[in-house]
């Protein structure tokens, strides 16, 4: 993820300045950013899975699919994530990512 996310500032910034501030500065700057210790392939990987398994099937995990491919996860692969995933999270929530998968991979 980029150094410099502005999505909470711009959706939250004078709302919640202090939330806004973490989701930029720490989660998508500080640990989005350490590279040595999950690579950002894995970590989209581990978010898209951590929004599937809640239910979160919103325009934030749209935007973790994006990213995930930006990262390298390639359509082959996103089909059997989310395939795996289904078994263990719920079959209804592999059919609504699929849909928003489908979206991502078939621009």
């Amino acid at each position: 993820m980029s150094k410099n996310v502005t999505a909470g500032r711009d959706c939250l910034g004078t709302f919640a300045p202090q939330f806004a501030e973490f989701n930029d500065d720490v989660l998508f700057g500080q640990v989005w950013s350490r590279e040595e210790q999950l690579s950002p392939c894995d970590r989209s990987m581990i978010t898209v899975a951590a929004l599937m398994g809640a239910g979160i099937t919103d325009t934030s995990l749209k935007g973790h699919i994006e990213k995930a491919k930006e990262n390298g996860i390639t359509k082959d692969e996103i089909v059997e994530i989310i395939t795996q995933l289904a078994f263990y999270t719920g079959w209804p929530k592999g059919w609504a990512v699929f849909s928003i998968a489908q979206e991502v991979y078939n621009d």
